[in-house]
């Protein structure tokens, strides 16, 4: 994942509503959700809706596909764990860093 990319997609998901939306189609899962859905989960107007989808989707964070009459978004795992990646590259200057019971602790830190 290229420094740019990362730039864009940690913008866009520094907003509240719109980490709020990442984070309701991450647990969605493969499925996703409607907008619909969406709106009623996290008590959002439709069209503020549609403009953080939108922001979502041009950092390639999200995807949408459609089924008959209905708009599906979901989680772009791919892309979220890119980014996961480029964010710990290099923890813990490439060393095996986490204790599996403590997935927070750095045990070379």
């Amino acid at each position: 994942m290229e420094e740019q990319d990362v730039v864009r997609a940690l913008a866009a998901l520094a907003q509240p509503l719109r980490l709020r939306v990442f984070r309701a189609l991450v647990v969605a899962g493969p499925a996703g959700l409607t907008p619909g859905a969406l709106c009623e989960q996290l008590d959002v107007a439709a069209t503020s809706l549609s403009f953080h989808l939108k922001e979502l989707t041009h950092a390639d964070l999200v995807s949408q596909e459609r089924d008959g009459r209905h708009l599906i978004y979901r989680a772009s795992f791919d892309r979220m764990n890119g980014l996961l990646g480029y964010l710990t590259a290099h923890c813990c200057q490439g060393e095996a860093c986490l204790d599996a019971a403590s997935p927070a602790t750095c045990t070379t830190c």
